[in-house]
């Protein structure tokens, strides 16, 4: 009584076929296989890319040569 026997899945299937149709099944489908797509393509994407330093350049061109100091340390 607890489990669905294939009759049934056979009968929800048709019903589900008769209330959205064929058409927008298909493009619910192909909807969510895009998202998981680019969703696969971003996750390989960001570990394949090195991570990439927030440089900036100034807007007059010159270059600032600076060493960074601890002011923590006595």
């Amino acid at each position: 009584m607890g489990s669905f026997s294939v009759w049934h899945w056979i009968i929800v299937l048709v019903i589900v076929l008769l209330v959205f149709g064929t058409k927008k099944l298909r493009n619910i489908g192909s909807d969510l296989g895009g998202a998981v797509k680019g969703f696969k393509d971003g996750m390989k994407g960001s570990e394949d890319k090195p991570a990439e330093p927030n440089a900036q350049i100034p807007a007059d061109g010159k270059t600032v040569d600076v060493q960074a100091k601890d002011v923590n340390k006595a």
